[in-house]
């Protein structure tokens, strides 16, 4: 759970009440990462706290989806959370070969933020709404504004609504798997180099 109470000029903003609003989210996502590295979605959170569960229900649901250019770390099942976030990035970094993180958490903002979705440059600081001491995450970021800050965290994360954090978490997953779907499409439409240069020289053989 993080915490945002200023935009930058950067940054992408789309509320769950508009209706392309996961094909918009999916366009700006897809315009930020990069064709040639592993991309790893890490979805951070705790299913113990209704508002803190915005990530790892994006991860389960995403989970299901059998993504072929994501991987997906993070769900209701094997949280990415306080108390092993660390290690398992470390983990995620031993794993893949430069990943390119892109870093899914809840968040605490101003009211007139709330049931917002940010799309943004750079890390995020898990665990900052709750004063925790966490290492940022991502290079590229999607906070979802699930309440308000500014008074007794704990208790406003805990009554969160969940049918707020579910709306979200069903449309950012939507996203994603909308973007997964262009990016193989574009896998497959453009063959790799070494295909490329084969059938190049088969035809000046012939």
């Amino acid at each position: 759970m993080n915490l945002k109470d200023k935009f930058s000029k950067e940054e992408r903003r789309v509320n769950i009440e508009e209706p392309a609003m996961s094909e918009t989210l999916s366009l700006h996502l897809n315009d930020w990462l990069p064709h040639s590295r592993e991309v790893v979605i890490a979805c951070i959170g705790t299913d113990r706290s209704t508002g803190d569960s915005f990530g790892p229900l994006v991860g389960s649901m995403l989970e299901d989806q059998h993504l072929k250019t994501f991987h997906v770390y993070g769900t209701l099942e094997h949280p990415l959370h306080a108390l092993n976030l660390k290690e398992r990035i470390e983990l995620i970094y031993q794993v893949h070969t430069d990943p390119f993180l892109v870093a899914i958490d809840a968040c605490l903002g101003k009211a007139s933020s709330v049931g917002y979705v940010v799309l943004g440059q750079g890390s995020i600081s898990p665990g900052s709404a709750l004063k925790k001491d966490l290492p940022p995450v991502g290079d590229v970021h999607i906070s979802g504004m699930v309440n308000v800050c500014g008074f007794m965290e704990h208790v406003v994360l805990q009554n969160t609504r969940l049918h707020t954090v579910m709306q979200m978490a069903a449309k950012v997953a939507a996203s994603i798997k909308i973007a997964d779907i262009e990016r193989h499409k574009k896998r497959v439409e453009i063959p790799p180099f070494s295909t490329i240069k084969r059938n190049t020289f088969k035809k000046k053989r012939a």
